[in-house]
């Protein structure tokens, strides 16, 4: 029972000293001490105003939270740029009388990830998610900015995956 103790202590100590390397966000060890977003212009088509500010911010807040990098507007170690080339509304089912009775909002982004520490990690790469609503509601309001944030949500977390992850 004494030595108890001492094994569980051995135990936390192991456990612990394994972490330095990685962390919990999948990160792994990053030589970058900086980062910046670029704005993404919106280039697609059909232009919903603010999403691409919301984009990008969206980008840098993620980034943010779940690394220790410091944003910077100008000579970032990595450098996110790109573009929304597509934002569509597409009806997806249709009703007996040939009514859609779903529609799907799809948002297509273009990333070009440049790692300055790493230019094997460099990218350029189209990412693209979508939300199903129903067709009897307008896609204004609420409902769109719930349905472009969790598009957002999608898209930023494979950009991430994508730049930094490396699982």
């Amino acid at each position: 029972m004494k030595y108890l103790k001492y094994i569980f202590i051995l135990i936390i100590a192991t456990t612990f000293s394994g972490c330095s390397v990685y962390n919990f966000t999948g990160t792994g060890k990053i030589d970058a001490k900086t980062f910046q977003v670029n704005f993404f212009q919106n280039n697609a088509d059909l232009i919903e105003p603010g999403i691409d500010r919301d984009f990008t911010l969206a980008l840098q807040d993620l980034i943010q939270n779940q690394t220790n990098l410091n944003l910077v507007s100008a000579g970032g170690d990595l450098i996110y740029e790109g573009e929304i080339v597509d934002y569509r509304i597409t009806p997806m089912t249709a009703t007996a009388d040939q009514q859609a009775s779903q529609n799907r909002l799809t948002i297509r982004i273009k990333v070009r990830f440049s790692n300055k520490k790493k230019e094997a990690d460099d990218f350029e790469k189209t990412f693209e998610f979508y939300k199903d609503y129903p067709a009897q509601e307008q896609l204004v309001g609420s409902l769109l900015n719930s349905a472009i944030k969790e598009i957002y949500d999608r898209i930023t977390q494979d950009v991430f995956n994508e730049s930094l992850a490396k699982w």
